[in-house]
């Protein structure tokens, strides 16, 4: 199959999907049940791998502020680094790495041992059952995830600026937000639930067309986390190309 053939089957599966969202055909404890699946999943790892990083721009960024003398800056940039950029695209890559990858080896062993095809012959209607909840479920969970990660990721900051490197923590606190805006969150708000979506929607789709046994479920696995990813950091530029270009 052709990269546009590929394109285009994508998306009519999305379609698919989209049109059974919108109709309400879809089971709310079973979208649940994934979504807190998926928090569990992934709340540990978002929390292990954002809080460091907001430890090292604290270190980083103390370095270049001492030549300038602007240590009290380092709150701001801090803020505007992790709110915006870090946390979003690291949580949404571990939710791809945890979440992503669980759903398309369920969809996919479903697949290849034919219970997706059992449920058609039973009259159901498979991307109502098992796929719909998980794409919800991945577009809940990302921006939730995203919250953990900005915290932990200005507590690292936080952490570092004032008790590793001495500095006053009550200038820390007062900038912090001195160049954060309410729009700052509700944009890490439309791109990680953006980011959720493609991962949700890459990961059902790959599972649910695997193919070729624990091989080809193995693949499909390999694939989501590496498609879903480029898919994400390209809308990641378009996203912030269009909300905060348009500020400057």
């Amino acid at each position: 199959m052709s990269l546009f053939a590929k394109a285009g089957h994508f998306g009519h599966f999305s379609w698919q999907v989209i049109c059974r969202f919108v109709t309400l055909r879809w089971s709310v404890d079973t979208t649940l049940q994934h979504l807190s699946q998926t928090l569990f999943r992934c709340f540990l790892p978002v929390i292990a791998v954002v809080l460091p990083f907001g430890m090292v721009i604290a270190l980083q960024g103390l370095e270049v502020f001492h030549l300038f003398g602007a240590e009290r800056l380092l709150a701001s940039l801090a803020s505007v680094a992790i709110i915006r950029e870090l946390s979003p695209v690291l949580a949404s890559v571990l939710v791809a790495a945890q979440g992503g990858s669980a759903n398309t080896a369920e969809l996919g062993s479903m697949a290849t041992e034919e219970e997706l095809a059992a449920t058609k012959v039973m009259g159901l209607d498979p991307i109502k059952l098992h796929v719909v909840p998980r794409v919800i479920a991945m577009t809940v969970a990302c921006p939730i995830l995203n919250v953990a990660g900005t915290t932990a990721g200005i507590g690292g900051a936080f952490f570092t600026a004032v008790y590793v490197k001495g500095e006053n923590a009550g200038i820390f606190i007062d900038q912090l937000w001195e160049y954060t805006t309410p729009f700052d969150i509700t944009a890490a708000f439309i791109k990680t639930a953006v980011f959720g979506l493609i991962i949700g929607l890459v990961s059902t789709y790959l599972g649910y067309y695997a193919k070729g046994g624990a091989a080809g479920v193995g693949k499909a696995v390999n694939s989501t986390v590496v498609n879903s990813i480029l898919l994400f950091i390209a809308a990641n530029y378009l996203l912030t190309s269009a909300m905060f270009g348009a500020m400057s």
